[in-house]
């Protein structure tokens, strides 16, 4: 009896097991084929940016249209996230140089209000942060590791797109001076 049981349990496995396989082989599938080029929700430069909707911490909707006009500079980040952590006082001093110019969005992905708040009081910053706790906006960017940095221009096009920490030596300030004159 008890050589019966573990037989149907391990086949029951091998079966869920294959199944959990063919779901990800199709999954994969789905995601890398397709009739047609899609040209819409392409994150490189040169691409319309992504219209999302979304509340700050301070409680106000926040459109990215709301913006069209003005250059945006969207950074995703976390609390957990270390280069995060090490670039943002770079990029809020950029952000306060050209408030006059450029609208800067920080975007934080997957935390909550209350870990943003506590993180923000710590580090002494003061500005408010979009709060992405279900990675919606994120999703819509195809932000898959953090942090990133976009410039949008007033079109409402990428015009610059960093996938990582930015450092000394990627001159965001370069990319914001080339954009907005």
């Amino acid at each position: 009896m008890k050589q019966k049981s573990a037989k149907i349990r391990r086949l029951i496995t091998i079966l869920i097991g294959m199944a959990a396989l063919l779901i990800a082989a199709w999954a994969v599938y789905q995601g890398t084929s397709s009739s047609e080029p899609k040209r819409t929700g392409t994150i490189e430069a040169g691409a319309a940016a992504p219209e999302f909707t979304a509340v700050n911490s301070a409680g106000e909707q926040v459109k990215l249209s709301d913006y069209r006009g003005k250059v945006v500079m969207i950074n995703f980040w976390a609390s957990w996230c270390t280069p995060c952590v090490r670039e943002m006082p770079m990029i809020n001093q950029i952000a306060k140089t050209y408030q006059n110019d450029v609208e800067t969005l920080f975007v934080n992905v997957g935390e909550a209000k209350g870990t943003i708040h506590e993180f923000m009081e710590k580090q002494q910053f003061d500005f408010p942060v979009i709060i992405d706790v279900t990675g919606k906006v994120s999703s819509q960017y195809r932000i898959t590791g953090l942090p990133a940095t976009m410039i949008i221009d007033q079109k409402g096009m990428f015009s610059h797109i960093l996938f990582g920490e930015l450092t000394e030596e990627i001159s965001l300030q370069q990319w914001l001076e080339e954009i907005v004159q």
